[in-house]
């Protein structure tokens, strides 16, 4: 059997699932600075090439702290239900023409409140330009389903609101919570009331945890929390010395509680050396259930073909790795069983057969 060539309109077609991705960090840049004019704000520049280049050089800091800042202009054209539905609807179709077949998109509704808008107003402008995507993706023949996570920002006190709202929401295209923002000094078990509401509730949610702080914030994720899955994780790689896995590391791998990798991102915050040393490919290879994922598209300037191709080109990977943590992402997908098993059965697999 000879070894397909992976090159980068083969990598294009295979179907994907995206995990972890931020709708704040992925607009076009032309649509940035369109929304910018309307609402008068400043942009570095607005020429879109160059602005698509400033966000990559300033998320190549190393700096976690100046990468998350650099989500200043984006969220500033997303306060009105306009943008918001401009915004979204550009997500799903880009993801589309992406092979995503599957995704998850992450906000956090409590920032897009500055132009007037509801906490449940901003969820229900944004699941109505997810709809049209999605409609139009289908009306193209590259159909995508789009679930959406509502993060609580741990710096501040609205994540039992947050959790609320992803209740209230969870028959309407939301299928999960998140808790995002700055790791080191805002602990995931500050924010106990949420993930025991949303326990309760019956609704499953990941944290970010194990990228700028380290087992520390995973054991409280997994631990104290009760997170079905880790946002980045990279961090996990603290708990294995010479391939034996520590108690942590090794629960996490027997539970088969998903890792949501992001390599790019990671390099660009300094988690991560480079795309050929970084944690995925030797926790793939430990049989952790590792995922590939994008973070934020804009500010990384990736896609999840760009992310295949790096680790295929310098770490690698071959179609079976590939198909491996597509498998991975979608059976940890917060979807109904039945449905992981048909996007699976129907999508996923026939895609990565056909180039064998």
């Amino acid at each position: 059997m000879t070894t397909p060539r992976l090159d980068t309109e083969t990598l294009r077609r295979l179907p994907k699932a995206v995990l972890h991705d931020h709708l704040d960090g992925g607009l076009r840049p032309s649509t940035v600075v369109e929304l910018a004019d309307t609402v008068g704000h400043t942009l570095p520049t607005t020429d879109p090439d160059e602005l698509a280049a400033w966000y990559v050089e300033a998320a190549d800091s190393g700096d976690l702290v100046r990468y998350i800042a650099t989500f200043e202009h984006t969220l500033a054209v997303m306060q009105t239900r306009e943008g918001l539905l401009r915004t979204a609807e550009e997500y799903v179709l880009d993801l589309a023409a992406d092979g995503v077949v599957y995704g998850e998109v992450r906000y956090a509704p409590e920032l897009m409140t500055k132009g007037g808008l509801t906490l449940p107003e901003v969820v229900e402008a944004v699941q109505e330009g997810l709809a049209a995507g999605m409609a139009k993706a289908a009306a193209t023949g590259t159909p995508v389903r789009v679930g959406t996570l509502l993060c609580g920002m741990r710096m501040f006190d609205r994540t039992r609101e947050t959790a609320d709202l992803v209740v209230a929401f969870r028959d309407a295209g939301v299928v999960g919570f998140d808790i995002a923002g700055a790791e080191d000094g805002f602990p995931a078990a500050d924010h106990l009331d949420a993930f025991e509401h949303l326990r309760r509730e019956s609704v499953p949610f990941t944290i970010h945890a194990g990228e700028a702080h380290g087992l520390p914030s995973i054991h409280q994720a997994v631990q104290l929390c009760g997170a079905q899955r880790i946002g980045h994780g990279v961090r996990i790689t603290e708990d294995i010395v010479d391939g034996k896995l520590g108690r942590l590391a090794g629960w996490v791998r027997d539970r088969r509680i998903a890792l949501e990798m992001c390599p790019t991102s990671n390099l660009q915050t300094g988690a991560a050396g480079s795309i050929a040393t970084h944690p995925i490919t030797a926790l793939k290879d430990l049989g952790f259930r590792v995922t590939l994922n994008t973070d934020n598209r804009l500010v990384s300037g990736t896609t999840m073909t760009r992310e295949m191709s790096l680790l295929v080109e310098q770490a690698g990977w071959t179609v079976e790795d590939l198909r491996t943590v597509t498998v991975n992402a979608v059976k940890s997908a917060f979807l109904p069983f039945d449905e992981r098993n048909a996007l699976l059965r129907d999508v996923v697999l026939p895609g990565y057969d056909s180039v064998r």
